[in-house]
Parts: structure tokens; C-alpha cells; sequence
């Protein structure tokens, strides 16, 4: 059991649950010279006897990893030593190929013994599995004795918000992390206050997700004030927070730091129950932003009114590339003012996404118009809408005269009968955001453009 794994230094159980008290720094509990570990063992063989040494099972699904790893190691040839170096190990919970034992708490211990020295890790891919507070505290120990690791994704495991103060706590001393992802982990609102705190004191840091984690307006207040002069954060997921209050106070002070931040890339807001004020709180804001490339406001409350103030913006705004509307409600006059935009005045967006907002053929004609005259905007995603035969027959000739090239878009032209008709494709912003295909990582960005078009950073 993982509540087993705690040394005394690490602070007494509370109530026999094995979450260890909080107290300053986390000391490691293993070493690999303490464990006499031979340097020159494999990994899976470091991982055997280190199993061994602190008598714990293997976990064969570790094992399979790390043998990959290091098969794959041995197959790069000696002039490759500067790629060598640069590894990134996927222990993913929801493997489908092989046979997954989920990584708990106790592997973590192990991992994080023979990892701690290894120069060449720097990603680490523990999504899906079954860490929780008590695995959180090996993490944070690993995370302030590592000085190479650059990506680290915690993926929906089941760490909360003790969990979150041990981990943001060890980023006060860690210099190497680039991207950590929270995505949902129930870290609640005091745990995105350890975060915001952790902001404040760690300026290497440049990409968080905290998607899904149960923050609360205070944490999203918090997070927002200290991005307001933040020199190293590009880019920073606050989807789907649990929010109370109709007033939209979030928005508005996301909103006032976007007024004078001057680094973030990337920004999203999905499910923040916005309306047309918020969205005009963020316009009046992002007509003078000179670095904003990526919005995000999906799955909101956003309707026509709303999307006349992003026309405007769109009009002054010269630097956001990438702006994604799904599943709103902005309807044809909402198509008609974002294509008014794009028409006249408008030349840096290159993709736009409005599935699933009740537009008629009359609106997605009007985008397609614009895409004619605006020959900067390449990707754009209407599935989802009332594809009358106008609207086919409008997309299928932008796509057979090459305007639109068949990966930049969701839609497929056929013909039945002398008619036209539109299927759907698996293409997207981010289609692979909460998976990958069961074969791995896709190589082309086509289900995944905001990649190809406004990457933050390797691993990000």
C-alpha cells in the first residue's frame, strides 16, 4: 500500500489515511547511491533492483515501458548522443495495446528513485493512472532534486488539493519544469491558490493545465493577478471551472490582465458560462493585446451580440491566429459580423472553429465569401451546423479550387444524384486534447491544427 511508503521525515499519517502532514520542503526518501544501484544496469534492470531493494512488486507494465525505452536507446547511433538525451517516457493509463497495470503510488516511488539521476528524461507521461496525495509527495520530492525534466502531465489521476500544495510548493525550488498538466485532478479551488502562489515565485514555468480541476472564482482570481505582469507563462488552461456567481467577475479580471500581460500566447476558457459581457469585457481588451495567438472561449454562452464585439476586435486586432467558438449559439448574424471582419479588414487569423452554433446556409455562405478575399485564414470547422445544399455546393468549390486544402477543414464533399453533400471529418483544433489514437502519437497536425499553426514550445 502506498500509505506504507512514508518515512517518519515526511510528516505523521493523518487519521491512518497515509496523507502525510505538511511541512516546508519534501525530503527525498531514496537515493540511488543509497539504494546501491550499479550505474550501468538498463532501466527496467534499475527498476528491478530497486524493487528489490525497497521490496516492492515489479509492475509489468513499467517494465514493458522502460525495455522500449531502453530498446530505443540502444537502436540511436552514436552521433545522435544530443538526441539521446532528450526522452520522453509515456506511461500512459490507457494503453490499449498491451496489457496496463496503472502506475499507483508506490510505482511512483520506485520511478522516481532510479529517474532522480537520469539526465536524458525530459518528459514524463503518468496520465491516466492512479496517483493520488500520498504519490503526489514522491512527486514533488522527484521534482525538487530533477533538474532536466521539461514535461510533466498528471493527467486525470486522483491527486487533490494537498496534493497540489506539495507539488507547487516543490516548484518554488524547480528551475528545469516547462509544462505540467493537472487536467483533471480535483485540486478545488485552494489547490489553484498553491498554483497562483507558486506563479508568483517560479519564472521558468511557461505552460499549465488546469482543465477540469474543480478551480473556484477565487483561484481563478488569483491566477489571473498574477499573470498580470508574468514574464514566462505562454500559455494556460483554466477550462471548465466551478463556477457559482452570473456575474462573470472571472471574466472581467481575465479580462484586466490581458490588458497589460505581454507574454501569454495561449489562452483557454471553455466552459466559463460566459456571455455576451464577458465577451466584451475580453474584446475591449484584446483590441490593444499585442501577443494573444490563441482564444478559446468553446462551449460558452457567446450568441450574435457577443460575436459583434469580436468582429470589432478582429478589426483592430492584428496578432490572434487562432479563435475557437464551438458550441456557442452565434447564429447567421454572428457568421455575418465575423465575416464582415475578415473580409474587410482582418489578415492574421488563419483558422476559425464554429461547429454546433445554429448557423443556416445563409452565415456559412458568408464564411465561405470570406474566405475568397481573405486568402490568410486556412483553417476553418462548421460541422455541426444546418448544411443546406447553398452551403455544399459553397465549400466543395472552395475545396476542388484548392482555396481550401482537404486537411484544413472538418468537411468532405459528395455527390448523390447530381447533388451535393457535406460529410464530416476528424479534423480539428485539438481532437486529440483528452486522447491519441490506440497506435500512438498522429505525425500530421490535421486533427490537432492549433499545433501546427501556433505551437507554445517543444512538448507543449
Amino acid at each position: 500500500m502506498a500509505s506504507d511508503l512514508f518515512l517518519p521525515e515526511l510528516g505523521e499519517r493523518r487519521d491512518g489515511s497515509g496523507t502525510p502532514e505538511r511541512k516546508g520542503s519534501v525530503p527525498c526518501p531514496w537515493n540511488s547511491v543509497q539504494l546501491g544501484m550499479p550505474r550501468y544496469l538498463s532501466l527496467d534492470q534499475q527498476y528491478s533492483h530497486t524493487c528489490k531493494e525497497l521490496k516492492q512488486p515489479e509492475n509489468p507494465y513499467i517494465v514493458h515501458v522502460l525495455q522500449e525505452v531502453e530498446q530505443g536507446l540502444q537502436e540511436v547511433e552514436q552521433g545522435d548522443e544530443v538526441l539521446a538525451k532528450k526522452i520522453t517516457i509515456k506511461i500512459a493509463g490507457n494503453n490499449r495495446l498491451v496489457p496496463v497495470q496503472k502506475v499507483t503510488d508506490a510505482d511512483f516511488q520506485i520511478l522516481a528513485a532510479i529517474f532522480t539521476n537520469n539526465a536524458f528524461l525530459t518528459g514524463l507521461d503518468l496520465r491516466y493512472n492512479l496517483l493520488t496525495d500520498a504519490g503526489a509527495v514522491h512527486i514533488a520530492a522527484f521534482l525538487q532534486d530533477n533538474h532536466t525534466l521539461l514535461y510533466l502531465n498528471l493527467m486525470f489521476n486522483d491527486i487533490g488539493t494537498i496534493g497540489a500544495e506539495f507539488i507547487a510548493k516543490a516548484l518554488h525550488r524547480n528551475e528545469a519544469l516547462r509544462h505540467l498538466r493537472m487536467t483533471g485532478n480535483k485540486i478545488d479551488n485552494k489547490g489553484g491558490m498553491y498554483f497562483a502562489a507558486m506563479i508568483q515565485i517560479n519564472n521558468t514555468i511557461q505552460k499549465l493545465d488546469f482543465a477540469d480541476c474543480d478551480l473556484g472564482t477565487q483561484s481563478l482570481i488569483a491566477l489571473a493577478t498574477v499573470l498580470d505582469h508574468n514574464e514566462s507563462i505562454k500559455a494556460i488552461n483554466l477550462n471548465r471551472p466551478i463556477l457559482y456567481s452570473e456575474e462573470e467577475e472571472t471574466t472581467v479580471h481575465i479580462a484586466l490582465m490581458l490588458k497589460t500581460n505581454r507574454t501569454l500566447v495561449e489562452l483557454h476558457l471553455c466552459k466559463h458560462e460566459m456571455k455576451n459581457f464577458g465577451v466584451e469585457r475580453l474584446c475591449e481588451a484584446l483590441s490593444g493585446n499585442t501577443t494573444l495567438r490563441y482564444l478559446d472561449l468553446s462551449c460558452n454562452k457567446i450568441t450574435r451580440d457577443g460575436v459583434r464585439f469580436l468582429g470589432e476586435m478582429l478589426k483592430q486586432n492584428n496578432t490572434l491566429e487562432i479563435l475557437d467558438l464551438n458550441f456557442n449559439r452565434i447564429e447567421d448574424d454572428g457568421a455575418f459580423y465575423l465575416s464582415e471582419a475578415l473580409t474587410t479588414h482582418n489578415r492574421t487569423l488563419q483558422a476559425l472553429a464554429v461547429t454546433n452554433n445554429s448557423i443556416t446556409g445563409k452565415g456559412l455562405v458568408a464564411l465561405s465569401e470570406a474566405m475568397k478575399t481573405n486568402l490568410v485564414l486556412s483553417y476553418i470547422y462548421i460541422w455541426g451546423n444546418h448544411l443546406d445544399e447553398a452551403t455544399c455546393v459553397a465549400f466543395a468549390e472552395l475545396l476542388q479550387s484548392g482555396r481550401l486544402k482537404p486537411t484544413c477543414t472538418d468537411v468532405e464533399p459528395y455527390e448523390v444524384d447530381g447533388h451535393t453533400y457535406l460529410a464530416e471529418l476528424s479534423h480539428g483544433l485539438k481532437r486529440h486534447y483528452y486522447w491519441t489514437p490506440s497506435y500512438g502519437e498522429v505525425e500530421n497536425k490535421d486533427a490537432n491544427a492549433s499545433l501546427a499553426i501556433a505551437p507554445v514550445t517543444t512538448n507543449l
